[in-house]
C-alpha cells in the first residue's frame, strides 16, 4: 500500500488516536495487550482515584466527540464506535461494577499476572523491563484492595463464590514456587548481569508477596461481607449485556431463542451420532470417537504440534481463496498457556514483531486430548476466527486509525460472535465434513447455546427450563443443564459455570454475536442477489474492525453514508 493509496488522516482520526494515547498512559496493561510500546514497565493505578481519572478521560472524550465534525463515513463509524465503548464503560461504572470487579477469569486478579505472558524476554533489556514491572505489582495490588474496600463500603461486594476463586488464584500466585518464581527462573539460562538477576528475584518475591496480601484481604476481610447470591438481577444484567454486545437485545426473546437453539443443535447431534455409528446414541458415538486412536493426542507436545499444524493448514488453504490474508498475518504461533484457565488468543504487536498467538490452558494432570472435540476451537481462535479478525484489523493502517486497529476497541459480541461464525463457516467450506469433527462443532454449539440459557435465565431470574425442573434457577440446575450439553471435563465446566456467574453478559455474546453475523450476511445477500460475493462480504466486514453490533450493522449496510 503506497502513501498515495492511504486514506488521509482526519481530525476525528487524530482525536481518537490522542484518546488512545491518553488511555494507555492510565492503563499500561492494555498497552501491552495492544502491543503498543512506551508503557512496558508500568502498571495501572487500580485505586478509586485511578478509576476516577479514567472516567474523567472518557467523559472529556465524549465532550470532544460532541464537537467533532466527521469528514467521511469512516469518521462517522469512528465517532459511533468510540461513543459506544465510552458509554458502555461509564454505564458499568455507574452501577459500581468498576471498583468491585472480581471474578475467576477477567478481573485485576488475572490481568496483573497475565500481562507478563505477553512481555518479551529475549534480551537483557527485556528482562530489565520485566524486573521493573514486577517491582510495581505491590503498588497495583494495594490500589486494587483500596478499590474493593471502597466498593464494599457502598455495599458492592462480589458474590462469595468469586471471592473464593480470587483467594485460590491469589494463593497460587503467592506460592514461593508459583508463577513469578517460575518466570524469573527462565532467566537462569540467560547470560544476565548479576545485579539484574538480583532485581528479578526481588521483583518476583515482591509480586508473590503482594498476591499473598491480596489473598489475606480477600479471605479475612472481604469474604465475610459477601453474599451467597450469584445473580446480579435483571437491571444490572441489561447493563452488562449491552456493554458486551454493543447493542440492546430483548432479554426474554433471546432467552427463549437460546432454548430453541439448544434443542435444534441437540437434534442435529443425535442425527450426526447415527452417521458415526449406525443406531448409536449420542453418548455412544462420543465414546466411539474418544476411543479412536487416530483422534487421540498424548501429552502437551503432541497437542502443541497438532494445534500448529492445523492452524498452518487452515491459513495456507484459505489465503487468497476465501480470504485476503496479507503476509504478516500468516504467522500464528501456538503455545501452551503457563497457567490453566481456558483457551484464548492474544493479538500481534503493532509492528507484528510479536505474532498473534493461540494459548491452550491445560489443567494439572491432563495429558490426553482428542482432536474431534477441539478442531473447531482451533478455527475459532486462529483462522478464520480471532487471528484473522484481529490481525487483519491491526494490519489495516491505510484504512483505520490507531484506536480502531487496537484491542481498546474490542467488543465481545463482535469478536466472539465472529469466531463462532468462523467455526460454522469452516463446516460450510468442507473442513468439518468428517462426521466426528462435525459432531465436535455441534458439541461446541450446544455448549454455547446452553450458556445463553444459563447466563440470561440465572441472572435475570427467568423460570428455568423444564429440562432441569423449571422454577427458580439454582447453581445445581445450572450445573445440570451445562453438564448435559457439553463434552468438557468436570473441572473445566465448574470453571466455566463460575465464570458465567461472575462475568454476567459475556458468555452469551458468542452465540448472540454469531446470530447477528449470520443475519447480517443474509441481509446483504438478499440485498445484492446474484451479485453477492462471500469473500467480498468478509473483507468488507472485517475491514470495519471491532465495533459494537449496532455499529457493525449500520457500517456494513452503508447507513453511515459515503
Amino acid at each position: 500500500m503506497t502513501d498515495s493509496e492511504r486514506r488521509p488522516a482526519t481530525d476525528v482520526d487524530r482525536l481518537a488516536e490522542q484518546y488512545l494515547d491518553d488511555y494507555l498512559t492510565l492503563d499500561p496493561v492494555l498497552a501491552t495487550i495492544c502491543g503498543i510500546s512506551g508503557h512496558d514497565t508500568e502498571l495501572p493505578d487500580l485505586s478509586p482515584d485511578g478509576h476516577a481519572e479514567l472516567s474523567a478521560l472518557r467523559r472529556r472524550m465524549l465532550s470532544s466527540l460532541d464537537g467533532a465534525t466527521p469528514g467521511d463515513a469512516t469518521d462517522r463509524v469512528t465517532v459511533a464506535a468510540v461513543r459506544d465503548r465510552i458509554e458502555a464503560a461509564e454505564s458499568i461504572r455507574a452501577i459500581g461494577a468498576e471498583e468491585s470487579a472480581l471474578n475467576n477469569v477477567e478481573s485485576p486478579v488475572q490481568k496483573l499476572r497475565r500481562v507478563f505472558d505477553l512481555m518479551p524476554t529475549a534480551t537483557v533489556d527485556d528482562w530489565a523491563t520485566v524486573a521493573v514491572r514486577l517491582s510495581r505489582v505491590p503498588t497495583a495490588i494495594r490500589g486494587y484492595i483500596a478499590s474493593l474496600r471502597f466498593a464494599a463500603a457502598r455495599g458492592q461486594v462480589s458474590a462469595r463464590r468469586q471471592i473464593e476463586a480470587g483467594i485460590v488464584e491469589s494463593s497460587q500466585n503467592a506460592d514461593p514456587a508459583g508463577f513469578f518464581a517460575a518466570l524469573v527462573e527462565t532467566a537462569a539460562a540467560k547470560d544476565l548481569p548479576k545485579a539484574l538477576r538480583g532485581d528479578l528475584d526481588r521483583g518476583a518475591r515482591a509480586a508473590a508477596g503482594a498476591y499473598r496480601e491480596l489473598a489475606t484481604f480477600l479471605g479475612e476481610e472481604l469474604r465475610v461481607q459477601a453474599s451467597d447470591t450469584d445473580a446480579v438481577g435483571r437491571d444490572a444484567y441489561a447493563v452488562f449485556a449491552r456493554s458486551a454486545l454493543g447493542t440492546s437485545v430483548d432479554l426474554e426473546e433471546t432467552y427463549l431463542w437460546g432454548q430453541d437453539e439448544l434443542a435444534r443443535v441437540n437434534d442435529e447431534q443425535r442425527s450426526t451420532a447415527k452417521q458415526i455409528r449406525p443406531g448409536a446414541s449420542l453418548p455412544e458415538a462420543m465414546e466411539h470417537l474418544d476411543a479412536d486412536p487416530t483422534r487421540r493426542l498424548s501429552g502437551t507436545e503432541d497437542l502443541l504440534a497438532w494445534m500448529q499444524r492445523t492452524s498452518d493448514v487452515a491459513i495456507a488453504t484459505l489465503a487468497d481463496t476465501q480470504f485476503d490474508i496479507p503476509a504478516p498475518i500468516r504467522a500464528l504461533e501456538c503455545l501452551i498457556a503457563p497457567t490453566p484457565g481456558g483457551i484464548y488468543y492474544t493479538g500481534p504487536s503493532e509492528d507484528f514483531t510479536r505474532p498473534g498467538r493461540m494459548w491452550w490452558g491445560v489443567a494439572p494432570g491432563v495429558t490426553e486430548f482428542v482432536t474431534w472435540r477441539e478442531l473447531s476451537t482451533v478455527y475459532h481462535e486462529g483462522v478464520p476466527g480471532h487471528h484473522l479478525q484481529m490481525a487483519q484489523t491491526a494490519y489495516r493502517k491505510e484504512l483505520l486509525n490507531r484506536w480502531r486497529r487496537s484491542e481498546a476497541a474490542w467488543v465481545d459480541g463482535h469478536g466472539e460472535g465472529w469466531a463462532l461464525y468462523a467455526e460454522a463457516l469452516m463446516a460450510e467450506l468442507g473442513f468439518l465434513d468428517d462426521p466426528g469433527d462435525y459432531l465436535g462443532l455441534l458439541a461446541s454449539q450446544s455448549f454455547r447455546a446452553a450458556r445463553v440459557v444459563i447466563d440470561i435465565g440465572f441472572h435475570c431470574g427467568f423460570p428455568a427450563p423444564a429440562e432441569v425442573g423449571g422454577g427458580a434457577w439454582t447453581y445445581d440446575k445450572a450445573w445440570q443443564l451445562l453438564s448435559a450439553h457439553s463434552v468438557k471435563d468436570e473441572p473445566s465446566l465448574r470453571f466455566e459455570l463460575d465464570r458465567y456467574l461472575g462475568w454476567p453478559g459475556q458468555a452469551p455474546s458468542y452465540k448472540i454475536g454469531e446470530r447477528w453475523w449470520l443475519q447480517l450476511r443474509d441481509d446483504v445477500r438478499a440485498r445484492e442477489g446474484d451479485a453477492f460475493d462471500l469473500k467480498a462480504f468478509h473483507r468488507r466486514a472485517l475491514d470495519i474492525g471491532s465495533v459494537g453490533l449496532d455499529v457493525l450493522r449500520s457500517a456494513v449496510l452503508d447507513e453511515f453514508g459515503d
